[in-house]
């Protein structure tokens, strides 16, 4: 099929790509839906849809893959919050209905690229504006063990790196800007002590991709500063606000169809 993929920049967005090519898939386009600009706390909208840290660096992204890159801005606000949707005026998911649909017109695609792991929030929503269009989400994360998931992605050779901390063990100073290797352990001890979803499921921290097979160049993020979002004592909710950043040549390109680990 050809698929357009929703992108947040994050690790699950990326891995579920690698899916689609590896299952034969053609992905075409990137969608993205991104806050409006000059909005007060824009960097890290209160969305139960959308990630929205680290958008600075969604049009490199678009680039590194050599993709066209489809933007909306978020207008909406969760407005529906039941277990199911229902198309409902003022709400998030229309402003994702609004953007597959002028993707479809533009590039003729059939299904969707989904990173989702265990939302059902999340899951309900985006089937809702597939079935509306026409179009098949691919979502092949999903209910995946968290962590042989986690492990496949850092041998897949995905080079994501923490954006955002928000769970009780997790530490700005010490986690912020690591990659997923580097964190690996950690995840897998809070996952013990405190029932951390080790692939951020629960919110626990987000991620920025800067690169994985599918990258025709790789980011290279130049300069950032830390954002203490909520100054809590024992969970503080802080990320990192890109600043500068860059593409760079890749020493090899991968090919368009990776063998993926344990697939």
């Amino acid at each position: 099929m050809r698929v357009a993929a929703l992108i947040s920049g994050g690790k699950d967005s990326c891995y579920n790509m690698m899916q689609c090519v590896a299952a034969g898939h053609q992905i075409v386009a990137l969608a993205n839906l991104k806050p409006a600009k000059n909005k007060v706390g824009s960097d890290e909208l209160d969305s139960y849809m959308y990630q929205t840290v680290g958008h600075q660096a969604i049009e490199l992204f678009a680039e590194a893959m050599a993709l066209p890159l489809y933007r909306q801005t978020i207008r909406g606000t969760s407005v529906e919050t039941g277990r199911m949707y229902t198309r409902c005026e003022g709400d998030e998911v229309e402003d994702l209905y609004e953007l597959l649909k002028y993707i479809k017109e533009k590039e003729e695609i059939d299904g969707i690229s989904v990173g989702a792991i265990l939302s059902d929030y999340q899951r309900v929503r985006v089937e809702n504006v597939c079935k509306r269009l026409d179009l098949q989400p691919l979502a092949y994360l999903w209910r995946r063990n968290q962590e042989e998931l986690l492990k496949e992605m850092i041998s897949s050779d995905i080079q994501a790196m923490i954006i955002k901390v928000a769970a009780l063990g997790l530490e700005p100073d010490k986690h912020l800007g690591k990659t997923l290797d580097q964190v690996q352990f950690d995840l897998s001890e809070l996952s013990k002590k405190y029932d951390v979803n080790v692939c951020g499921e629960g919110g626990e921290y987000e991620t920025f991709t800067l690169d994985c097979p599918l990258f025709k160049k790789k980011i290279v993020v130049d300069s950032s500063e830390v954002v203490l979002h909520s100054p809590d004592a024992f969970a503080p909710v802080a990320y990192l606000r890109f600043l500068e950043l860059h593409l760079e040549e890749k020493l090899s390109v991968y090919s368009d169809a990776p063998l993926l680990p344990g697939r």
